[in-house]
């Protein structure tokens, strides 16, 4: 099923990462600013999208304070993000939507227009992903970062219990379009892995 172009669509932030290289801490939970780094991301998704919610693993009550429903993966073995954008197309289903929208909860200066920008270059199977230069200035594809039509679940599922486990090998399947963003002043898709990346979301925050 389509989705009105006058219809905000639904969208899921990915917060299921492990945190490996900072020390196993809940990333969604970093303070940066003063905030957790999960209410960046609502800050910046809530104006382009309908409704919200919180893909995690765990005890779902240390995001009460968000007000989201938070959706746990059907996988048991923490399959990756692929998981839950299948958790996001399931939910997305339940709400009746054709689309869902995912984003990682470690990016906090996610684009103002990315879903508008998601989709505006949605392929002929209505999905579609972002990219951005690298240093070098070759265009890097961010999978996760991606407009999903709720018809493609099923082919997910199948594909996850089949052992695939790369999100870019699925969107490519999908035949995504991709949204071009400029990287100046800086990268928007600037993700935290490791402390350095922490310091360095903190002081551009606070320009």
């Amino acid at each position: 099923m389509g989705q009105n172009v006058s219809q905000p669509i639904p969208a899921v932030i990915l917060a299921g990462g492990r945190g490996a290289r900072m020390g196993g801490a809940d990333k969604a939970l970093l303070p940066l600013a003063g905030r957790p780094l999960v209410a960046h991301l609502i800050a910046r998704l809530a104006p382009q999208c309908g409704a919200l919610a919180i893909n995690a693993g765990g005890d779902p009550s240390r995001f009460a304070f968000t007000g989201l429903p938070v959706l746990g993966d059907e996988m048991p073995d923490q399959p990756g993000p692929l998981a839950g954008i299948l958790a996001a197309l399931d939910w997305a289903a339940g709400l009746g939507a054709g689309l869902v929208i995912t984003a990682a909860v470690d990016t906090p200066f996610l684009p103002a227009d990315l879903v508008e920008r998601l989709r505006g270059a949605a392929g002929p199977s209505g999905a579609a992903i972002a990219a951005s230069p690298d240093a070098e200035g070759e265009m890097r594809l961010h999978p996760v970062f991606g407009l999903w039509p709720v018809a493609s679940r099923d082919d997910l599922r199948a594909r996850l219990a089949a052992g695939e486990r790369k999100a870019m090998l699925w969107a490519r399947a999908q035949g995504v379009g991709v949204a071009e963003f400029s990287a100046l002043p800086f990268d928007p898709f600037l993700n935290i892995n490791a402390p350095e990346d922490l310091r360095a979301a903190e002081a551009l925050a606070s320009r």
